[in-house]
């Protein structure tokens, strides 16, 4: 298992939520990480609370000169580029018959077409240490929401996508690897509008027992996950769910 201690890791949407938990997982084990996002209230506080070895680059992925800038940020941060951390997304939910051209482009556009882009800008500074790449993904691909098919459409390319560049980038020695949360308490269905903080705790609340660990999750358990892929240097093209069992898809008896 290769140390976290001294890497480099680059984190978008890492002023709050998974991203939050994995850039403070990795700086306390020793990495110096860089964070980007949009909001850069939430990112400077994010930066602050871990201390100078957290660097906050504000920047929206969906551009290319905020992605080119942010890689060099990173670079410079760390000497050097170990770990991509691609979980910056937005949740974009539409019925089958009520698709509207603008928000699926969106979509696409933050959820596959921006880590895409950026991972493609990372691959020569993650060869050079023989690093890695990691998907957020979701178990919404693997188990079906009525309602998520933009959201569940877009997570299910970025997890075919870490699978093919898994692949292509082996000889390179550079893994790639994707995570697949559940149900996991965050900002991402507040910020969406999609709920309220009442609505999103009954939401919780009722799918919890669908979980075969009879609980949702949090950021942190994640984080987790993602710093082992980081770690695991025989591990690649792999999809983990890191559910508490949501995609067993328990029956109640």
């Amino acid at each position: 298992m290769r140390k976290v201690q001294g890497m480099s890791v680059l984190v978008t949407g890492g002023g709050s939520g998974i991203g939050e938990a994995c850039a403070r997982q990795f700086a306390a084990q020793g990495a110096r990480v860089t964070i980007s996002g949009r909001r850069v209230d939430k990112l400077a506080a994010v930066a602050a609370s871990i201390g100078p070895s957290c660097l906050a680059v504000a920047g929206d992925v969906t551009s290319d000169t905020d992605r080119r800038a942010l890689v060099a940020a990173a670079v410079a941060h760390g000497g050097g580029l170990d770990v991509l951390v691609n979980n910056a997304a937005n949740m974009y939910r539409q019925p089958v018959d009520g698709y509207t051209e603008p928000v699926l482009r969106e979509a696409f556009d933050t959820n596959v077409i921006a880590p895409m882009m950026l991972s493609s800008l990372a691959v020569p500074h993650l060869e050079a240490r023989q690093g890695s790449i990691i998907f957020i993904g979701s178990i919404h691909n693997r188990r079906a929401y009525p309602g998520a098919s933009p959201y569940a459409t877009t997570k299910a390319a970025v997890e075919g996508l870490s699978r093919v560049m898994a692949a292509e980038l082996g000889r390179r020695q550079i893994r790639v690897n994707c995570v697949l949360p559940g149900a996991v308490s965050t900002e991402l269905n507040l910020r969406a509008g999609l709920m309220t903080a009442e609505q999103a705790v009954e939401r919780y609340a009722a799918i919890a027992p669908e979980h075969a660990l009879g609980r949702i999750g949090t950021s942190t358990e994640v984080a987790e996950s993602v710093v082992y892929l980081a770690c695991a240097e025989w591990v690649t093209g792999v999809g983990l769910e890191v559910d508490g069992g949501l995609g067993l898809g328990v029956s109640k008896f």
